[in-house]
């Protein structure tokens, strides 16, 4: 089985290029849906977490209203690297886990891991391969203004807190240009893909 890496900034387009991996017959966990299941009351992060920054980030529901956190530790790189130690460590075991049930029911396949922060952490190195997504950060802001309800400083302060993407794409192997229209993202993705499954049929 192919272990593969798929990240990018925010907004470079993670969700979209990972269903389209998924359409082509790729297995993929997201981090950030991880980490949402994380934060919901019983588990051991959501306790921790809440341990750490306190009452003020409990959403009505009893989960962490992640806008309020994300304000805290997007502004502050020692609260953000709390919270990295906090969650970190049980997001890696869940991508080993998916990873190592993929690798025993599709021995041929493709498994992607889908992060924001794999280059930032050093977890890249966990992979036989890693794509990186760019596009620029005008780019960025203009989805995170569309799709988000966050403010102009708000999207700055998580733009300013990210590796920049000509970092991340130093550790890749292959580069994905997502400024394009979703046609060309397409194509490139299918040839990655056909790349990636002559890797996977010699593993």
């Amino acid at each position: 089985m192919l272990r593969v890496g798929l990240t990018g900034g925010i907004a470079t387009g993670k969700t979209t290029v990972g269903e389209m991996f998924i359409e082509l017959g790729c297995h993929l966990i997201d981090s950030d849906e991880i980490a949402h299941k994380l934060f919901e009351p019983g588990q051991d992060v959501h306790s921790a977490v809440i341990k750490a920054f306190g009452p003020r980030i409990v959403a009505a529901d009893g989960t962490i209203d992640r806008k309020i956190l994300g304000d805290i530790v997007f502004n502050d790189s020692a609260a953000r690297a709390k919270l990295n130690i906090l969650v970190h460590p049980a997001i890696i075991r869940r991508q080993q886990e998916f990873l190592n049930n993929i690798a025993r029911t599709d021995p041929k396949g493709i498994g992607i891991v889908s992060a924001a922060l794999m280059v930032e952490i050093g977890t890249y190195k966990n992979y036989d391969k890693v794509i990186v997504l760019s596009c620029p950060p005008n780019m960025q802001r203009m989805r995170l203004k569309t799709r988000s309800r966050l403010s102009d400083e708000q999207i700055e302060a998580r733009l300013a807190a990210q590796m920049p993407v000509e970092d991340k794409v130093k550790h890749a192997d292959f580069v994905i240009d997502t400024s394009t229209d979703l046609a060309t993202t397409r194509r490139h993705v299918e040839m990655i893909n056909s790349r990636l499954r002559e890797l996977a049929s010699h593993t």
